[in-house]
């Protein structure tokens, strides 16, 4: 599914689209953690994961974690994208008895990995999957989506210990960077910088990445997959509900769903 830098930016565009559509008829949702990740998955699915659509179940697939399931709009959008399921069920996101839910269940919905929603587990999810990886010799990465406000989970640092341990370098995690989370800044609600040497001082292999930019973020993640006996976090540097001038940078926007009105805008900006 490897494309272009010029289609992976239309495509992003166009699960940004499908994002504001779903919060806006669910009436309620994560919109700036979901419109913040879109390049990041979007380079995974369309451009370095293996993956096959008509088999969920490949055992050679790459893996993905969404540890902040509450941003899991973006990877609905991606999946029904690559085609794991109809796009009509984007229409019911949240509904009851829906396959979309508000947060990722692995029993309901094809192409989720795992169930996820109570931040900070997301990462030993993926410390479980990696290892399994290495016990039954399989050639698989597993890529885990991590927010920077989750970080200050004290179970993310377990996690990170273990993984150093275990030399888990079919393991590659990803920051999603944007400074903001539930409360308010990440910086005044708890501190994580110095993130890069906090991570390497954990011991890994730490990248740093514009997020938004896939002439930075693909580098990064062929970089990661080369790194022999030790797992890589790429911090990607990120803005909070980008894409939307209105919504960038605004806290407000955390677990809020766009009105109708500020639908029509955005989608303008988008240039429906």
């Amino acid at each position: 599914m490897e494309a272009k830098i010029t289609e992976l930016q239309e495509i992003a565009r166009q699960v940004r689209i499908d994002i504001l559509k779903m919060l806006t008829r669910a009436e309620s949702g994560h919109t700036g953690g979901s419109l913040s990740a879109v390049e990041i998955v979007t380079a995974l699915y369309f451009s370095k994961m293996r993956h096959n659509p008509k088999n969920p179940s490949w055992e050679e697939r790459d893996r993905f974690v969404i540890s902040k399931g509450h941003g899991v709009p973006v990877l609905y959008a991606i999946l029904s994208r690559c085609g794991y399921f109809d796009r009509s069920h984007l229409d019911t996101l949240r509904q009851l008895g829906s396959i979309l839910q508000g947060h990722p269940s692995s029993g309901i919905t094809p192409g989720v990995e795992v169930s996820t929603g109570s931040l900070g587990q997301g990462l030993s999810q993926a410390n479980g999957i990696a290892l399994a990886g290495r016990l039954n010799k399989k050639s698989y990465c597993v890529y885990a989506l991590l927010g920077d406000g989750e970080t200050q989970e004290g179970l993310i640092w377990e996690a990170a210990m273990t993984a150093a341990h275990y030399k888990l370098d079919n393991l590659c995690a990803i920051m999603d960077n944007n400074g903001l989370q539930i409360d308010g800044p990440v910086s005044k609600i708890m501190a994580i910088e110095p993130i890069v040497k906090k991570w390497e001082s954990f011991g890994w292999h730490v990248l740093e990445s514009n997020g938004h930019d896939f002439s930075q973020i693909l580098p990064a993640l062929y970089r990661a997959e080369q790194v022999k006996g030790k797992p890589t976090m790429i911090v990607a540097h990120t803005v909070k509900g980008k894409g939307v001038s209105f919504m960038e940078n605004k806290v407000k926007y955390h677990g809020v769903a766009p009105s109708s009105e500020e639908l029509e805008s955005a989608l303008k900006e988008l240039g429906v």
